[in-house]
């Protein structure tokens, strides 16, 4: 299959190509596989198309049930095999393989950066392709001609830094008086190029409440 014909069928299913890399003998996980693609939501359509979905209302884990969908329905398609981040322990190494396609890079507040998405990168899966996919060749880290830097600057009580992420402190802040965080991490919308991605702030929303988890 050709990269294009590729990426249609991705898009079509509300997905976008986000890097992929050739696999290589020492890949034991994915050894039945030549190459590995990475997904995420293809944006600003996907929160439409994910609202009216039948898994919206499930209970629990929404999005991980419409990704196990999509995803293994563009995996039959492909002859491939789907894996998704939630599955584990062990879990696979999403941090890892995104680094590797060399479209993801570590930020200033170290985080992933994405060449088009920013700091709102996220996966929605990847699949393991039984084929060798001609990837375009990715740009360099976004970080490299920032000037400003405004991911170190954006978040109020300095919960993200070039020295980690202080995950309690992010939480305590979202629930008592966070709101603005609420329709998506400042220091991740800061971001130049997150600000062209085009994600819905109703799904930035989505995601944070998932993330602070009940009162």
């Amino acid at each position: 299959m050709k990269f294009d014909a590729f990426d249609s069928l991705c898009r079509d299913n509300s997905l976008r190509i986000l890097g992929g890399f050739a696999v290589t003998p020492e890949d034991h996980d994915i050894a039945d596989a030549q190459t590995l693609v990475m997904l995420g939501p293809d944006e600003p359509v996907f929160w439409d198309v994910f609202r009216v979905s039948p898994e919206f209302s499930a209970p629990e884990n929404p999005m991980d049930l419409w990704s196990k969908r999509v995803l293994g329905s563009v995996a039959t398609a492909t002859g491939g095999r789907a894996i998704f981040p939630s599955d584990g322990p062990p879990y696979a190494p999403f941090f890892t393989w995104a680094l590797r396609t060399g479209r993801c890079h570590q930020s200033p507040i170290n985080l992933l950066v994405h060449d088009h998405a920013g700091l709102m990168v996220s996966f929605r899966g990847a699949l393991a392709l039984p084929f060798a996919l001609e990837l375009p060749a990715p740009p360099q880290s976004p970080c490299l001609t920032c000037q400003a830097k405004p991911c170190l600057s954006a978040c109020p009580v300095e919960a993200l830094t070039p020295d980690g992420y202080d995950v309690p402190t992010c939480k305590t802040h979202i629930r008592t008086q966070g709101q603005d965080c609420m329709q998506g991490c400042l220091a991740r919308r800061a971001c130049p190029v997150s600000q062209q991605f085009g994600r819905q702030p109703a799904q930035s929303e989505f995601h944070m409440r998932a993330f602070v988890g009940p009162n």
